[in-house]
């Protein structure tokens, strides 16, 4: 995160009062850019949060590759919905029993131009059955995608990146409306 000051960037969480500490959680969150991803591991390094990436970023991009794939986080392969499903009922467990952070960005990709797009519920749903003890905690992630606007080069400056951290959430059994509730939560706050 440091590195990206030099652009004028800052940082700004709300809601920090709202994190369940010592208990299982499964943070869901819109995704606007790889700058999300910054503060939510150092931010709120205290959920210990582990991510459910793709596949492709397990390699060849420094430090964050090798965290990925031995900080506990899970690599899926998004044409291969089997091998997903597995590897993030696998974090589910691990989050249940160990009581961690599992972040999942439920769009499946990035939005561009800040818009979000639908949940794709499948392996939120796998989540949620595997860790049925943990918490939700629905996040709103703000002007990220103006880091990446024109690509990596040039980045964004000046840009200044809101998280809101909404209230966490008790799994009630009911998986599709809880889901709705946790994809209004966070579109509801998506400032276009």
């Amino acid at each position: 995160m440091a590195s990206t000051y030099i652009l004028g960037t800052r940082y700004t969480i709300t809601g920090k009062e709202h994190l369940p500490l010592g208990s299982a959680v499964i943070l869901v969150a819109n995704h606007q850019s790889m700058y999300d991803i910054l503060p939510i591991i150092w931010r709120l390094r205290a959920l210990h949060p582990k991510f459910v990436s793709k596949a492709s970023l397990g390699k060849g991009i420094p430090s964050v590759s090798y965290n990925l794939r031995h900080g506990g986080s899970v690599l899926i392969h998004r044409n291969d919905p089997r091998q997903a499903v597995a590897a993030i009922g696998g974090l589910g467990a691990y989050i249940e029993k160990y009581k961690r952070c599992a972040v999942i960005f439920p769009e499946g990709t990035r939005s561009r131009d800040g818009k979000p797009k639908d949940f794709q519920t499948t392996g939120l749903k796998m989540l949620m059955r595997k860790a049925p003890s943990a918490l939700l905690l629905p996040v709103t992630i703000n002007e990220s995608w103006k880091m990446v606007q024109w690509g990596q080069f040039p980045l964004g400056i000046g840009n200044h990146i809101k998280i809101q951290i909404h209230p966490a959430l008790v799994q009630n059994g009911d998986l599709d409306a809880q889901i709705t509730v946790l994809e209004n939560t966070i579109k509801a706050a998506i400032i276009l």
